[in-house]
């Protein structure tokens, strides 16, 4: 995983272009370079984090994650994004990036609790997020908008002494 770099935009807005039926309704990544500026600046801010998942053989970008609205004091929280390219999913990539972001979230950055907000229908992120210790915590009915609608979401979250990294 590494930082996103304005040089990576064309890779990256091609990836999600390629994954727009994949992605459909679930997420809105970049699709075109100035949503890419946009992640980019956000990225660069100390309430939001963003690592982009490179495949090691080749360089080439296959995802991102992506910690926002960090907030410290007493509260030390975070909501935790991700998504995947197409071509890449179901083959490991998203856990081993989740991964690394924990010990980041949990050690660096000191947090001490992280959320994931999860659409119901996206049965294989529950997965992953339960099967790396995140619990579901509630319902929120018309949560997010993606994709100009509003979405149902169910809330998971790790806390620190949860975290067994």
């Amino acid at each position: 995983m590494r930082a996103p770099r304005a040089s990576d935009a064309a890779e990256y807005v091609a990836l999600n272009r390629q994954s727009k039926r994949f992605h459909s309704g679930l997420v809105s990544p970049p699709r075109t370079t100035a949503a890419f500026r946009l992640l980019l600046h956000r990225s660069r801010s100390r309430q939001s984090k963003c690592w982009f998942i490179v495949r090691r053989a080749d360089q080439a970008l296959v995802g991102a994650v992506e910690i926002s609205q960090i907030v410290g004091g007493s509260f030390r929280s975070a909501y935790l994004g991700y998504h995947i390219g197409a071509p890449y999913a179901r083959q490991g990539y998203m856990r081993e990036a989740l991964t690394a972001v924990l010990q980041l979230a949990f050690g660096r950055l000191r947090l001490h609790r992280l959320e994931a907000n999860i659409q119901p229908r996206n049965r294989a992120s529950i997965r992953l997020v339960k099967s790396l210790g995140f619990h579901r915590e509630g319902y929120s009915p018309r949560y997010l908008k993606i994709a100009g609608q509003w979405r149902d979401h169910e809330r998971w979250a790790l806390l620190r002494e949860g975290w067994h990294g």
